[in-house]
């Protein structure tokens, strides 16, 4: 049987960390909304063509382009076993499509990790980050700094600050996080597959937790 584990959190908490080091745990593949966007649209495959002609239009991709995305993904080798899914869904429809396509892969979604955070922690650790220009390395001046300031670690580029983790802007990320998955944490919780989870005790603290509620 196939295992799949949704895994939500406001930006800051860390769901993107727990992710990989569970993916590392469980042998389960870590699939990111966001990468798997970007993997298509660099490699201009049809998918990645066709969410680019709404982007360009400046309209919400269709959730059936990225289940499609989903989709393919899944159908990789590293999926076999399942996967932890990380940025979709985001509202109770996405949520239902998923169900559905999970059912072509032999599965459900089993669990559903909820991170949650304080709100001004959370602002003050996206504000400490800063990202590589050539790959995305992602460094903390607090809690992850890089050896050399203002130079990645892996491929020596230039680390900049992106808009997004300004923290004027953080804090409209989180709220319209909140605003726009309220609904999707309602409808996980009513299914009995929701568990909170303290984001705010240290990584491994809080990767314990998950993989003794995991287990559960």
């Amino acid at each position: 049987m196939t295992t799949f584990i949704v895994i939500l959190g406001p930006p800051g908490v860390g769901k993107g960390t727990q992710a990989e080091i569970l993916s590392e745990r469980t042998g389960l593949a870590h699939i990111s909304s966001g990468d798997l966007f970007r993997e298509n649209l660099k490699n201009q495959t049809e998918l990645g063509k066709l969410a680019q002609t709404y982007m360009s239009r400046g309209e919400l991709v269709p959730d059936d382009v990225t289940i499609g995305m989903i989709r393919e993904r899944l159908g990789r080798p590293d999926c076999k076993a399942g996967a932890i899914l990380d940025g979709f869904p985001r509202t109770p429809t996405q949520a239902d499509a998923l169900d559905i396509m999970l059912a072509e892969f032999n599965g459900r979604v089993d669990v559903v990790p909820f991170i949650v955070g304080n709100d001004a922690v959370l602002v003050d650790r996206l504000g400490s980050r800063w990202t590589c220009r050539a790959n995305g390395h992602i460094f903390n001046q607090k809690f992850s700094p890089p050896k050399e300031t203002g130079k990645c670690d892996y491929d020596g580029s230039e680390l900049y600050q992106r808009d997004d983790d300004k923290p004027e802007t953080v804090k409209r990320r989180i709220q319209v996080y909140l605003e726009q998955t309220s609904q999707l944490i309602s409808y996980y919780r009513e299914k009995g597959k929701l568990i909170e989870i303290d984001g705010m005790q240290t990584i491994e603290q809080v990767t314990q937790t998950m993989v003794v509620a995991l287990k559960k």
